[in-house]
């Protein structure tokens, strides 16, 4: 089987670090392009600090990290270091990266790679506010075609929001570039919270990590110790949910996750919802189904694909 070719989309956060080491370790399925990073968990200097810190931490330096846009499309920009610490990457004690950032902007080289590549070959794969893939479809809606299809982690339905009551923080954070990216007609896989949620690190599961006995196994422990420290307290669950490395585990095994293809609008306007994704899961309008909405995952089998994986690093 041909490797899925992908550009990851990012703004590390702790889990999207692990969702970065998962497509690393996995070259069979997924061959990583580049990594465009984007503002959102913390500010752009720190995510596109961090890609490269995990790459790194991968032995992958040679991964193109492309630092892409600083504020949303229309609004002042929310940051998320009361989870993530004001690093982004808090909890591991890991090297200033020793790469440079690649050349060029990250809405260009998104662009640029669409263009050079045959249509239907590169997936998108954004784990955090769409405000680099939105910019890119907007400036250059040649490429909407060419797109394989978009994985993302973002939204909530059954699970409302963890931002605000009612919208996720992804979309939220850029409201009107999730609203571009949804509308754009290019096949659109969602992993919302209702998935999202189900993936908890319990402490077995992080003692997996740790026990791994590498410097990516204990990396990814100390960073999934930090971050649950908020979560557990917040939903009073037995493990913090690890949200973006569902993106790529769907890539390697879909079988994992069960949804539904189905209508999904974003909520753009009001001050009570905005950031809300719509979904009609029940079918109950005439609106076109535009995503594929997850609503489940194996648990179990999410945790050993992820251990076995990180093993390889």
């Amino acid at each position: 089987m041909t490797a899925r070719k992908i550009i990851i989309d990012t703004d590390p956060g702790q889990d999207d670090a692990v969702a970065i080491l998962l497509a690393l370790a996995s070259p069979e399925e997924v061959e990583v392009l580049g990594i465009t990073a984007v503002a959102g968990n913390v500010p752009l200097p720190l995510t596109a600090r961090n890609a490269r810190i995990v790459c790194e931490l991968a032995g992958r330096p040679e991964i193109p990290v492309h630092a892409g846009c600083d504020t949303p499309l229309a609004r002042p920009l929310v940051t998320a270091e009361h989870v993530h610490g004001k690093t982004g990457l808090d909890g591991p004690t890991l090297p200033d990266p020793e790469t440079d950032l690649a050349p060029g902007h990250a809405v260009d080289f998104i662009i640029d790679t669409l263009r050079a590549h045959p249509p239907g070959t590169v997936t998108l794969c954004p784990l955090g506010p769409l405000t680099n893939i939105a910019t890119a479809f907007r400036d250059a809606p040649d490429i909407i075609p060419r797109v394989r299809e978009i994985v993302l982690m973002g939204g909530a339905y059954f699970e409302v929001g963890n931002i605000t009551p009612a919208a996720e923080f992804n979309i939220y954070v850029d409201p009107e570039a999730a609203d571009i990216v949804f509308r754009a007609g290019a096949p659109l896989t969602v992993m919302p919270l209702d998935v999202t949620h189900k993936a908890l690190v319990t402490r077995p599961r992080n003692d997996a990590f740790r026990a791994l006995g590498t410097p990516v196994g204990i990396a990814v422990a100390e960073m999934t110790d930090f971050f649950e420290r908020f979560d557990k307290e917040k939903y009073g669950s037995l493990g913090a949910p690890l949200h973006d490395p569902c993106v790529t585990a769907w890539l390697i095994r879909p079988d994992l996750f069960k949804g539904r293809h189905i209508n999904v609008e974003i909520e753009t306007t009001s001050a009570l919802t905005l950031g809300m994704t719509v979904a009609d899961w029940w079918r109950v309008t005439e609106r076109a189904p535009n995503a594929t909405f997850m609503g489940d995952v194996d648990a179990d089998g999410f945790f050993a694909l992820l251990t076995e994986r990180l093993a390889r690093l």
